[in-house]
């Protein structure tokens, strides 16, 4: 297993963050790793590997509420820029990129729109797009986006579903599955582990993100990598494809037959393209 080192940080407010370093040296680029709703923050092992195989040193941290990292009431999704900022600060990282799953996609999307040259490049895999985009924004999702909708109503309402809340097991295709069996079963290991921490961060990911996340993705000025499942029954492929349509210099990786967690297999060619297209 790939070492990596685990802190915690202190942010101006007060508040703490668990970060991660994969404590790569003479690194040739550092990549910020934003999680998925839920995970606990740790880097998970085949991120580790893919870029440890490339010079790459991978940061990482759970957002508020998660992993051990303090709450941040109402927040935003543009509220974690500056803890970012102030990650790489403490770990000696002025110029990175960003890159992000699922819940991790919006987070590392508000960091590319507003840490301005600070972020080479950005890359999301099954990212959400903002609740105003114009498309049918629960089309196609499993359970109907039950939780997002409960989000809408608010805080209330999305802690009362969550009391009641399964797994929808038609969210995740053949792919998926095999994927958690074999190359992402390190992601279903920390999906569990991050229980321990309760439901709030989750709550929160799903709070801010139907309502104005704080920033405009077509002001990210640096290169940007959409990954998206055209079988993705979590977050459809139309979210993707909106975001590629919006952020000035994307490019879009559709894979067709692709769901939620199969479309993490593309991890490795993506750091490959943010090493390429580094601004």
């Amino acid at each position: 297993m790939t070492a990596m080192d685990s802190r915690t940080i202190s942010l101006a407010d007060g508040r703490t963050l668990r970060a991660y370093d994969s404590q790569i040296q003479d690194a040739v680029l550092t990549i910020v790793w934003h999680h998925g709703s839920p995970q606990t923050g740790a880097i998970l092992e085949p991120l580790l590997a893919a870029a440890a195989d490339r010079g790459i040193r991978m940061l990482s941290f759970g957002r508020a509420n998660y992993g051990g990292s303090s709450e941040l009431r109402d927040r935003d999704v543009a509220s974690v820029a500056a803890d970012v900022a102030a990650l790489a600060d403490t770990f000696g990282v002025d110029r990175f990129a960003v890159s992000g799953a699922s819940g991790g996609g919006p987070h590392a999307l508000a960091c590319a729109a507003l840490l301005g040259e600070r972020v080479t490049g950005v890359a999301t895999f099954a990212s959400l797009a903002p609740f105003g985009a114009d498309i049918d924004w629960f089309g196609g999702m499993a359970a109907d986006g039950q939780s997002l909708r409960a989000a809408v109503e608010g805080r209330t309402a999305r802690e009362r579903y969550e009391e009641t809340a399964e797994f929808d097991p038609t969210s995740f295709n053949d792919l998926d599955y095999a994927a958690l069996a074999e190359s992402w079963a390190d992601l279903g290991r920390d999906v569990g582990a991050s229980e321990a921490w309760g439901t709030v961060g989750v709550i929160d990911d799903d709070l801010a993100f139907v309502k104005p996340w704080g920033f405009d993705v077509a002001s990210i000025g640096c290169p940007a990598l959409v990954a998206h499942g055209g079988d993705d029954s979590v977050v459809p492929v139309s979210h993707g494809e909106w975001l590629a349509r919006a952020i000035t210099d994307a490019e879009l990786w559709l894979r067709p037959r692709a769901g939620h967690i199969a479309i993490l297999d593309t991890v490795s060619v993506a750091m490959d393209w943010l090493l390429r297209n580094a601004r």
